[in-house]
């Protein structure tokens, strides 16, 4: 196993410090193989949702960029509609003072909030120059969500291009930051209100003003005088199973796929190594511990991570 130092991020006293751990930094089994993934031109995979004047791309095309200033945002989604499977993309986050400011980047059932959508978040929740970022994910099935967990990274996102990934399939939905899984979500194998396992879903990200909550809860706001905020983007992958309808072949037969086979069905030895260290060390908020807020602990909540 492969260890190597990687900036922590701590309290004390109140202040967040960097502090140096050794941790394993693995290239995640179920990820490994990106020769079966497409890449290619924006064009070829996307469509902007609004503002298309607040996207920009670069010269060859192949780093796109999404800003938003007091007017608008901007973000944009995938032409196609997936059910199960890999998808990957790299991001450069909002440098410098970026409180209220929120970078989402999700898979949606719908193109708007719909009542009954389901959905699956990262979002990036922007902070005060010198502040980390907060990565926040949430999972909603039938319009309802709830599911909330909140991490704090490793490294800057700023300063650089890092991965974000999903693995979904009808066993478990991983969440990945450059190939560490951050989150575990676990179906139970029944009819059940909580995993998203029966729509398919296009891929989305945006940039956009959030500042009634996304920085200490609404107590820091937007300062307009920072903008235009920019978010950068590369490196589209994504190996699934594309919707046709009334209902494609490879919903049926995925696990001729290796995003639906044994070694996806559950975390490698490697990858456990990988999220015990993210539970001991990030995590800053786990709705799941939230006994206020959830007296009674939701089904899923139940489910071990590490079957």
């Amino acid at each position: 196993m492969e260890m190597k130092a990687v900036p922590i991020l701590v309290w004390v006293g109140g202040v967040i410090m960097a502090a140096a751990c050794c941790c394993p930094i693995l290239l995640s089994e179920a990820a490994a193989d990106e020769g079966q993934s497409s890449k290619s031109s924006f064009e070829d995979n996307f469509d902007i949702m609004w503002s298309e004047d607040h996207f920009k791309t670069s010269e060859d095309g192949q780093i796109w960029y999404l800003s938003l200033d007091n007017e608008t945002g901007c973000g944009f989604q995938t032409k196609q509609r997936y059910r199960f499977g890999w998808f990957s993309m790299k991001l450069k986050l909002v440098g410098g003072d970026s409180a209220g400011v929120v970078t989402a980047y999700y898979m949606c059932s719908e193109n708007g909030a719909g009542p009954e959508r389901d959905e699956v978040d990262i979002e990036f929740l922007g902070n005060r120059s010198g502040e980390p970022y907060l990565i926040q994910t949430n999972v909603y099935k039938n319009g309802t969500g709830g599911r909330e967990m909140r991490h704090m990274l490793w490294f800057d996102p700023t300063e650089d291009f890092h991965s974000y990934s999903f693995l979904w399939n009808d066993l478990q939905l991983l969440f990945f930051v450059d190939r560490v899984p951050i989150r575990v979500y676990k179906n139970n194998g029944k009819a059940n209100n909580f995993f998203p396992n029966e729509k398919p879903m296009y891929l989305f990200s945006s940039i956009w003003n959030a500042d009634d909550w996304a920085t200490r809860g609404g107590l820091e706001k937007t300062d307009w005088k920072r903008s235009p905020f920019v978010s950068s983007y590369k490196d589209f992958s994504v190996d699934g199973c594309q919707w046709e309808d009334p209902y494609p072949p490879c919903v049926s037969t995925t696990t001729q796929h290796w995003w639906d086979q044994y070694e996806a069905w559950h975390l490698s030895d490697s990858q456990k190594a990988d999220f015990a260290w993210v539970l001991r060390n990030l995590v800053v908020y786990d709705y799941c511990k939230d006994t206020q807020r959830y007296p009674h602990i939701p089904d899923e909540c139940s489910l071990s991570p590490w079957d």
